[in-house]
């Protein structure tokens, strides 16, 4: 077997290439694998280094540990530069995150993200682009996807509304709003995942990739696919929480904004649907209401490239902190934990349709955004 480091590596990155393959290991479980800069930077020079080298068919990244694959971004690294007023590097964190997003979603080799455990927040944005680089998304029945931001004042960033924009029906909005956490079963009905295994079965599956031959990218792919066929996900994906919801989902969250979303959940129902129902307006009542009308609008306005969505998260986190929720979502629910977050308005019934594209606006000309350069 060829073992061979890569030039960039953090303590809490491992990147090597193994069999010809490149591997990008997590390590800082203590924070469930939470992205920090030098995590970003790790890992996307060890992709740079990997992109032109024939001798690196296909990436694999995932976590050796099974709390988590990645929990999401270093949030306390971003709610303590904003209380020191360190705007810049804030900015710096998101920008290279997204460059990092970016890289993987337009990498052109095979990408395979082995996701168990936490997937949440930035987990989704450096697993998600696999799907786009002819590799996989690999789910376990430990696998806890998520997208939860509108708890902490923020929205659906590191490019993940471009794919709940693309699945079915209003699945995407539904998610991006409650943030409520999916299972393997889920996420593969859901479109966010490609193939499963079971947790037991990841330690062999990496054994067979650094010992079997392999000639293309496409080889590796077909391996991981074949040693998954062995597993089965229970529930099965159509009889998933999430599609036996779908008919509830398309029905209140295909509604064009958050006032009429909760005025359908507020009718009156019987049964499940009515459960469902006071169930979900539970949930967005603790939520951030200006956060929740910001990532409806961030779905609904995904269907351009991955270059546009980065360049548009870039944006809005920078408004989120500045003048939203972010700060005092992370506050409340993070730092002091006594979640009672005072949002910035205390009702859905509350924002405006102005006040949802202010947060849009960009503190940037086009040709001035330190997004300009990508294309997808």
């Amino acid at each position: 077997m060829s073992l061979s480091a890569s030039p960039a590596a953090s303590d809490q990155v491992a990147t090597y290439v193994a069999n010809r393959i490149g591997f990008i290991e997590l390590e800082r479980p203590k924070a469930l694998n939470a992205l920090s800069t030098g995590m970003i930077r790790a890992m996307h020079a060890a992709l740079d280094a990997w992109r032109e080298n024939p001798d690196v068919l296909a990436v694999v990244v995932r976590s050796q540990h099974p709390r988590a694959f990645c929990a999401g971004g270093d949030i306390r690294f971003l709610y303590e530069s904003a209380q020191r007023a360190e705007h810049a590097a804030r900015e710096t964190f998101f920008i290279e995150e997204y460059r990092l997003n970016h890289a993987i979603f337009t990498y052109p080799k095979p990408y395979i993200a082995l996701t168990n455990g936490v997937v949440m927040g930035g987990g989704m944005g450096i697993s998600q682009g696999a799907h786009r680089t002819g590799g996989l998304r690999v789910v376990t029945q430990s696998t806890k996807m998520a997208m939860p931001e509108t708890r902490i004042g923020l929205f659906p960033d590191v490019g993940a509304s471009w794919f709940l924009a693309r699945t079915p029906g209003a699945i995407g909005r539904y998610l991006a709003v409650t943030g409520e956490a999916i299972g393997a079963a889920d996420a593969l009905y859901a479109g966010l995942a490609d193939v499963y295994m079971d947790d037991a079965a990841l330690p062999a599956l990496i054994d067979t990739l650094r010992s079997e031959l392999f000639e293309r990218g496409a080889d590796v792919v077909a391996c991981v696919e074949r040693e998954s066929r062995a597993h089965r996900v229970v529930p099965e994906p159509d009889d998933s929480p999430l599609a036996s919801a779908r008919g509830l989902i398309d029905r209140h969250f295909a509604l064009p904004d958050m006032p009429r979303i909760l005025a359908s959940l507020q009718r009156k129902c019987d049964g499940d649907a009515a459960d469902w129902a006071e169930r979900t307006i539970a949930v967005l009542r603790e939520r951030s209401p200006l956060s929740m009308a910001v990532s409806l609008d961030v779905v609904t306005r995904a269907e351009g490239s991955m270059a546009e969505v980065l360049r548009g998260d870039l944006d809005l986190t920078r408004s989120s902190f500045l003048q939203g929720d972010a700060v005092e979502g992370i506050r409340a629910r993070i730092i002091d934990k006594d979640n009672a977050p005072r949002w910035r308005f205390a009702r859905i019934e509350d924002v405006s349709g102005a006040d949802v594209a202010k947060m849009f606006e960009s503190p940037w000309p086009g040709n001035e955004h330190p997004l300009r350069d990508l294309r997808d």
